[in-house]
């Protein structure tokens, strides 16, 4: 096998920006135009699919295994904070909030969700607010920190932003 910074075994849960959480169901070799590859075979049971990633791009694309409960922690004390609003251009902020999201580092992810979350007393989410929102695995502070299933990581990620609903953002 090609020798790496991160090194996942079959049977670990591991996580993979653009999907949450898969399992490492098998390490295979294959030969492709010519060039041998080892790959890393992740299925993710929620999407129904399966995904293959040479073990040497695994650290490039992303993937990493799952956060330690500090990190969780860091992530839910950050959902239970006031949304900060930057006073700038909505583009410059949803370019921002992308970067966040596609880092796949869990605080940043829960910063973008503290600060898109409307509780239903609040005004309505903008089309494009609503898009990357959406886009930002809102359980993923939870079921991305050790694997959970997606509707008790939900419960646990909504009873954290609960306390920050009826508050006013804090502009910065």
């Amino acid at each position: 096998m090609v020798a790496n910074a991160l090194s996942f075994v079959v049977g670990d849960y591991v996580v993979y920006p653009k999907h949450g959480v898969g399992r490492v169901v098998e390490l295979q070799s294959q030969e492709i135009a010519g060039a041998k590859l080892e790959l890393y075979v992740l299925r993710f049971e929620k999407e129904r699919m399966t995904l293959r990633v040479p073990t040497n791009k695994a650290e490039s694309v992303g993937m990493r295994k799952l956060s330690s409960n500090a990190t969780l922690q860091e992530a839910l004390l950050t959902l239970k904070g006031r949304p900060r609003i930057k006073r700038t251009m909505w583009s410059r902020r949803a370019q921002e909030y992308e970067a966040k999201i596609n880092s796949g580092d869990l605080v940043s992810i829960a910063e973008v969700v503290r600060d898109l979350f409307r509780a239903d007393d609040q005004p309505e989410q903008s089309y494009s607010e609503r898009q990357i929102f959406e886009a930002a695995p809102a359980v993923s502070p939870v079921s991305w920190a050790r694997w959970k299933p997606p509707t008790s990581a939900a419960r646990r990620t909504r009873s954290s932003i609960s306390c920050a609903r009826r508050r006013k953002p804090t502009p910065s």
